[in-house]
């Protein structure tokens, strides 16, 4: 499934999907994968500068992730370019969800925008049949 959440003119994309190959469901171990695109619909280059996450899984487990930028970038994204990444989270049970924000600076007045990333499932397709 795809979700999208756009804040001030800040796009965000997100597509997850289970990676059966990595995980180990016998040792509690559900490796799941997710792209992410940023599409900068503004008039001014904005800059990712920190991520805030919130991580669920279907045992009640919270997670948050915080740090600067996403996979070791803090990429300035000019008007109507875009940035695509992937990344990777590991839970204990085979459903899970995550959901944040992202922080950019507008290059040209430093405004802070905070960008909600949308709420996505992560969910072994064994556990949907």
């Amino acid at each position: 499934m795809i979700v999208t959440e756009t804040t001030q003119g800040i796009r965000i994309t997100v597509q997850a999907r289970y990676l059966d190959e990595e995980s180990k469901p016998s040792e509690g171990f559900f490796i799941f994968s997710y792209h992410i695109i940023i599409e900068n619909n503004t008039p001014d280059a904005v800059q990712l500068l920190k991520r805030h996450w919130h991580i669920f899984d279907s045992s009640g487990e919270y997670n948050q992730v915080a740090g600067n930028g996403v996979v070791g970038e803090q990429p300035i994204i000019a008007p109507g370019d875009e940035y695509e990444y992937h990344s990777y989270c590991e839970l204990t049970t085979p459903i899970g969800r995550m959901w944040g924000t992202y922080t950019f600076e507008n290059k040209s007045d430093h405004r802070v925008i905070e960008a909600k990333i949308p709420e996505f499932h992560l969910e072994a397709p064994f556990v949907m049949n």
